[in-house]
């Protein structure tokens, strides 16, 4: 079986990710899964091309605002000054398309919805949508149905950007966290290592204030607010799964 290092919600956050890439404990794995909303962010070309560059095989998943940014490319979306403050997400995919090449909005229109690698499942909201919410709080009720049909015994998801695992029956459910914009109450990059089919969840450290510079340097809108709740004063991950469970019942 592979040695499956899973990066998920990267958001074109390169000094996160080469953090990650520099980790010892990355170079254990021979295989690579990009899982979702990798490139929306400050420095998407460059992630994009940093994780292509890899001399690992890599996987990828589609994260929502990875479908949002192809489409924001292709119907030419990309000044995001016209976008109010009540929009955060429409700034951030305007500018991220209007930052790529036509090479990097092919290689994201080619995602695939889920990967199935060594017995295990990738996703990026949920088995059934890469807009589905699962969190630390999200109990097995509204949990089951979204593993409806799925036969691994490890399902990996990402979205809502801070890492746990829950249990449905037999199956397991952990959230590989975000490399690029965490909300862990403590900075780093967050991350999975899959060995064996056993789950290993990881942290690099890296330098925040030097991140900061670079991402900073990108134009990035809104970013103040991702190095403030990301790097330099990181949101709790209890406030995150509370936020996003109260997000279902709406």
């Amino acid at each position: 079986m592979s040695v499956v290092a899973a990066l998920y919600d990267v958001h074109g956050n390169l000094p996160a990710l080469d953090a990650v890439l520099a980790d010892e404990a990355f170079a254990r794995a021979d295989a690579v899964l990009v899982g979702g909303d990798v490139a929306a962010g400050p420095l998407p070309a460059e992630v994009l091309d940093r994780l292509a560059a890899l001399a690992l095989p890599v996987h990828w998943v589609r994260g929502n605002a990875d479908r949002e940014v192809v489409a924001h490319f292709d119907r030419g979306d990309t000044d995001h000054s016209i976008y109010g403050p009540d929009a955060p997400a429409e700034r951030a995919d305007a500018f991220t398309a209007g930052r790529i090449t036509r090479a990097h909005r092919d290689l994201l229109a080619g995602f695939e919805e889920v990967v199935r690698l060594d017995g295990a499942l990738y996703c990026h909201g949920s088995p059934r949508s890469d807009e589905e919410i699962i969190t630390a709080l999200t109990p097995e009720a509204r949990l089951a149905p979204m593993l409806a049909g799925v036969r691994e015994a490890l399902v990996v998801c990402g979205h809502t950007h801070h890492q746990f695992e829950l249990r449905a029956g037999a199956q397991r459910v952990v959230n590989a966290g975000a490399v690029g914009m965490p909300y862990e109450g403590a900075p780093g990059a967050y991350w999975l290592l899959v060995a064996d089919g056993e789950p290993d969840l990881r942290r690099t450290i890296y330098d925040v204030d030097a991140a900061a510079s670079a991402l900073r340097a990108s134009g990035f809108p809104d970013v103040e607010d991702v190095i403030r709740e990301s790097l330099i004063e990181p949101v709790e991950a209890a406030f995150v799964a509370r936020h996003f469970e109260e997000r279902t019942r709406i």
